[in-house]
């Protein structure tokens, strides 16, 4: 099994002036994201950041919030933007930075591409009740593609790394999935699968699944899954370097707690807040950083 032991002891080389600017980008969308990279060497943190910008980037246009008149071809242009950046050339900071990115850590295009396609799916019509095949691409694309990328830039480039990308990408998508069931209704948006909606007899409405007595059922099946996903992806990193998957662990490490609660709290009122306290989530994490 041969690991990625590209030299990160100092940062990328790029100008201090666009590595700030990608940190901006990142910092200026209020996540957490930024803390939580600090366990990580310079240029591993700014490779990073600036995956997370090129995220934020294509995110905000799915999401309709970058400003642009036609989201697809936006999405197109970042399609092109990509393949240009693989032939060395560069037009912003941004660009800049993904290039001492992909080079530094042999990323693929094909990932950036997928997270793409995953965002143009969010695009047009809402997703409504989406088949498990369609489901599961979505994750794959918009969460776990983001961790084939995101592990290269961790230290791992193993085929067990890209095991623990599928499978975390998918628990941690799932997640959030199960989390937002109220707020993607109100955008006219339901995730889940529509196998398991006609099993329980849950309408395809989003705003009329909400009130359906069977999206408990759907809950709790769905948060059994993205429980295997979470268990796979502990197993993946026993192959992997254990140092490198530190960020990995600590993700999974806070975000099942949330699973957790979300269980606790079931889907027959699933506008109701699932309370996870913060501090047992800060422990979990700062035992999966120990580790």
């Amino acid at each position: 099994m041969v690991f990625s032991r590209a030299r990160a002891s100092s940062g990328l080389p790029c100008a201090q002036a666009d590595l700030d600017h990608v940190e901006h980008i990142v910092t200026a969308s209020g996540t957490s994201f930024a803390r939580g990279m600090k366990v990580l060497p310079a240029a591993r943190r700014q490779a990073m950041f600036a995956i997370y910008a090129f995220c934020r980037e294509v995110d905000d246009i799915a999401d309709g919030d970058a400003g642009v008149a036609d989201p697809l071809q936006a999405l197109q242009e970042w399609h092109d933007r990509i393949e240009r950046l693989y032939k060395g050339e560069t037009r912003d900071a941004l660009d800049r930075v993904l290039v001492a990115t992909i080079f530094r850590f042999d990323l693929r295009a094909e990932d950036f591409h997928a997270i793409i396609d995953g965002m143009a799916m969010d695009c047009g019509d809402p997703i409504i009740a989406p088949d498990e095949k369609t489901l599961d691409l979505y994750c794959d694309r918009v969460a776990s593609a983001v961790g084939r990328l995101s592990v290269r830039a961790f230290g791992d480039s193993s085929p067990a790394a890209d095991l623990v990308s599928k499978h975390l990408g998918r628990a941690l998508q799932l997640t959030n999935i199960l989390r937002d069931i109220a707020e993607d209704a109100e955008r006219s948006r339901l995730y889940l699968p529509s196998e398991l909606l006609e099993r329980f007899n849950v309408p395809n409405d989003p705003k009329e699944a909400l009130y359906a007595h069977g999206l408990d059922g759907v809950g709790h099946i769905l948060a059994k899954r993205a429980h295997d996903h979470f268990r796979e992806a502990r197993r993946a990193m026993k192959d992997c370097d254990h140092k490198a998957m530190r960020p990995a662990r600590m993700m999974a490490a806070s975000y099942e707690p949330v699973l957790n609660a979300l269980e606790k709290r079931g889907w027959k009122n699933p506008e109701a807040v699932a309370k996870v306290s913060k501090g047992w989530r800060a422990v979990r994490a700062l035992a999966a950083y120990v580790k």
